[in-house]
């Protein structure tokens, strides 16, 4: 399969909005519908610009089509986008703090195809690049397995309830390299 991974840029946003909706339209087995109308509503599946400002979030493109995206991050956000409440900036120290992988999604017509494994390990490297040893994200359910397989282990099942009042669970994970 061909795809080309490189770095976001903030004109590509709409494109990564679009690519984000798509996929968790697609892929959020066993998520009710008004969790995943939730989780996009209230940015709890969102663009994340710091992200691209920082130059940690990644997109996987086909022919100029976003077929995945995902990042890590140096700062303290474990998940959610711009407009997600529970955002906090503060830089971590990678002498004992833990990266965060943050936003993976996967247009659902690349899934399985090893655009998300790819994304991964380039945000793996590029962190461990910057001195970061540990790696931490808050997996949903249907992303549980792909972690699992490449190295995350369990820390604890968060059941998260969004500011609309919805439920959602997820998964935090960590892995130590």
């Amino acid at each position: 399969m061909n795809f080309t991974l490189r770095p976001a840029i903030l004109a590509d946003v709409p494109a990564i909005t679009t690519l984000i909706a798509a996929s968790v339209h697609g892929l959020s087995q066993p998520y009710t519908t008004a969790q995943v109308e939730s989780a996009l509503h209230t940015a709890v599946f969102g663009v994340d610009s710091t992200l691209i400002a920082d130059g940690t979030f990644i997109v996987a493109e086909n022919a100029d089509v976003l077929a995945g995206c995902g990042g890590w991050s140096k700062r303290a956000t474990l998940f959610g986008g711009d407009q997600f409440a529970g955002r906090a900036t503060a830089l971590l120290d990678p002498t004992h703090d833990a990266a965060k992988i943050r936003a993976f999604f996967v247009h659902p017509d690349w899934a399985r195809r090893g655009i998300g494994t790819a994304i991964l390990r380039r945000c793996e490297a590029d962190a461990a690049a910057h001195g970061f040893c540990a790696f931490e994200l808050m997996a949903t359910l249907p992303g549980q397995r792909l972690y699992q397989q490449l190295g995350y282990a369990v820390i604890e099942p968060v059941e998260y309830t969004m500011s609309d009042g919805v439920t959602i669970d997820f998964v935090r994970m960590r892995k130590v390299s």
